[in-house]
């Protein structure tokens, strides 16, 4: 789980951008299904929404993944739901999705019949290892990059080594994760008044 700098309603409060077209939106995320495998979709689509386009900001990628993780289905196709509502409101979230996903889908179905075809010959279990052990560096790699910040603060990497060790040591499924994570994060990251808190914590 990740938890944004600021309050996730702030990025809900902005108007599409009038700049950006359908178009736009539609064709970025086409690129991205057609180029990116596994995990690394994510860091695809940082890439486009931060660095290249600039259509959202740091903070509001991080609220936008957030909430894209809580929600059933795929992160990254809930990321491009997400925010392309943030750009152009509801027909910018169906065109982010269609161009996410149509490339994707294109592959799969492929890749369906060529390995019906042949899913018993060793070449095709080689390829298939060789592919999910990319995905996992994909996926390793953009954690890192989009979680470099948190890695620095204790109650943010508490929150990390606790949530690993509930779904990797003790197998609990994501609910039950939530359930638990999920008021402990609120708890330590609760907004806080002259009063609670008379000096910045530096450790956090």
């Amino acid at each position: 789980m990740i938890f944004p700098a600021k309050n996730m309603a702030d990025s809900a409060q902005h108007e599409p951008k009038p700049d950006v077209t359908l178009w736009q939106l539609f064709f970025e995320f086409l690129l991205i299904g057609a180029v990116s495998f596994g995990g690394g979709i994510i860091a695809y689509e940082r890439i486009l929404l931060i660095e290249k386009r600039k259509w959202l900001t740091v903070d509001e990628f991080m609220a936008t993944l957030a909430i894209s993780q809580t929600m059933p289905g795929l992160n990254s196709v809930n990321l491009a739901v997400l925010a392309g509502n943030h750009v152009r409101g509801k027909l910018g979230a169906i065109a982010s999705a269609l161009g996410l996903v149509i490339p994707g889908m294109i592959f799969v179905l492929i890749a369906g019949v060529a390995y019906s075809a042949g899913e018993d010959h060793p070449i095709v279990n080689m390829l298939l290892a060789g592919v999910a052990a990319g995905a996992t560096g994909l996926l390793a790699a953009i954690t890192f990059k989009i979680g470099s910040n948190h890695f620095r603060h204790v109650k943010s990497l508490a929150i990390i080594v606790a949530t690993f060790c509930l779904m990797s040591i003790f197998k609990l499924s994501l609910i039950w994760v939530l359930v638990i994570m999920g008021p402990i994060s609120l708890f330590l990251y609760r907004p806080r008044t002259e009063l609670d808190s008379p000096t910045e914590d530096k450790s956090s």
